[in-house]
């Protein structure tokens, strides 16, 4: 049974994944038919190996990131995270601040993400 403590395991799964910096351990939280969209104006990401893709690209413009769920919201398969993100690329730092919400399957993979942010909440060092 999917629970609030399921899908807060499953989300601190994603930070740690994410953080690793390892795109098939992220894909592998998802559903094979998953749709991504980061931020959620993009075109989306549907399926795990478009959603790696996705996160191969950012790891390869990127020299380090450090992830962190600031908040976890969660509503019967849904879960709602306020999240911190800072990129460091060419010796800058790039934060973006930002909420992810997922839809998760009965088997706590997540079925969806959407990524809400845009230029007013990024801050650059």
């Amino acid at each position: 049974m999917l629970t609030p403590d399921r899908l807060r395991a499953r989300i601190a799964e994603y930070v740690d994944a994410v953080n690793a910096r390892d795109p098939q351990a992220i894909a592998a939280l998802f559903s094979e038919d998953a749709v991504q969209a980061d931020p959620a104006s993009n075109p989306p990401n549907v399926g795990r190996a478009a959603i790696a893709a996705f996160f191969e690209a950012g790891i390869g413009a990127s020299e380090t990131w450090t992830f962190t769920a600031t908040a976890v919201h969660t509503c019967a398969r849904n879960v709602a995270i306020d999240f911190e993100i800072s990129l460091v690329t060419g010796g800058s730092t790039m934060t973006i601040d930002g909420i992810e919400v997922f839809a998760a399957d009965d088997d706590g993979l997540f079925t969806s993400v959407h990524a809400y942010w845009d230029d007013a909440d990024l801050s650059f060092a």
